[in-house]
């Protein structure tokens, strides 16, 4: 039986899902089937003991099981955590396992850039959300990045994101939202079940459930992995490669001149258009 649920999280949680979907009270009432009146007594606490089919209801509309709805504080979840709920996972039931990003700052408290180096790749999975992880890796500080973001910077091993040259470093921003991400933003992925990470163009498929994975080397096929094999997703900034830029091939040289001959023509047809009138 449930006892004072107002004194549990379901009013809390109700109100933090519904703005996250952009709905008014009135909106969501109407995709639940129920009066706007139910619906705003039930979010405000107002209904103690709701209806065991409008709990049932709400799970099934969010995707959420009823004990995360009830007794997890969703407005504590980062995007991961909260779509890794959304597809089964219940890894954060109790509230206790949320893994927060974890940073470094200097004696300014400024944050750190961390470097990840090719021999940390293997066990930044397991140890990025630990700060005595982060406390072994290299530390450094870029000038003019901008305010409010969290940057990391990532070796890349390969030729799949040619013209980017093999072996840069990518520096790139944390994605917290990762439903944010437009179609082929390139990306930083960590996986859950590799240990290298990918660098890739994503983009979200199947309702935010899966990333389409693609390289701008056309020569290697796309890919898809599920969300919760997904453990951090971080968005392209720059790079930075001791390799100098590739030298204008002969094709691209035949490529400009056309161009050149195209306008020369352009602009004869327009002066004979001229003394025509």
């Amino acid at each position: 039986m449930l006892l004072e649920v107002q004194k549990l999280l379901l009013k809390d949680n109700l109100k933090f899902l519904r703005k996250r979907q952009h709905f008014t009270q009135e909106n969501l009432a109407k995709k639940l089937g129920m009066s706007r009146e139910k619906y705003k007594a039930i979010e405000t606490g107002n209904t103690v003991n709701p209806p065991i089919e409008d709990l049932v209801r709400l799970s099934r509309y969010f995707r959420l099981n009823m004990e995360s709805l009830l007794l997890t504080d969703l407005t504590r979840l980062s995007e991961a955590n909260f779509q890794e709920l959304e597809i089964g996972s219940d890894v954060y039931l109790t509230g206790k396992n949320i893994r927060v990003l974890a940073i470094s700052v200097d004696l300014q408290n400024k944050e750190n850039v961390e470097y990840v180096p090719v021999k940390a790749r293997a066990g930044y999975t397991a140890g990025c959300g630990n700060p005595e992880y982060l406390a072994e890796l290299p530390k450094f500080n870029i000038p003019n990045l901008p305010a409010g973001y969290t940057f990391r910077m990532f070796p890349t091993v390969g030729d799949s994101m040619l013209p980017i040259p093999e072996g840069s470093d990518i520096l790139a921003s944390y994605v917290q939202n990762w439903k944010s991400l437009k179609d082929q933003t390139p990306c930083v992925v960590i996986l859950k079940n590799e240990q290298e990470f990918v660098f890739k163009l994503v983009s979200l498929r199947d309702n935010g459930t899966t990333l389409l994975l693609q390289s701008f080397n056309k020569s290697y096929v796309d890919y898809s992995v599920d969300i919760f094999e997904v453990v951090e997703i971080w968005k392209y900034y720059s790079f930075h490669s001791k390799a100098l830029p590739e030298f204008s091939t002969d094709l691209q040289h035949i490529l400009a001149e056309i161009k050149k001959l195209e306008k020369h023509v352009t602009n004869g047809i327009l002066r004979k258009q001229q003394n025509y009138v």
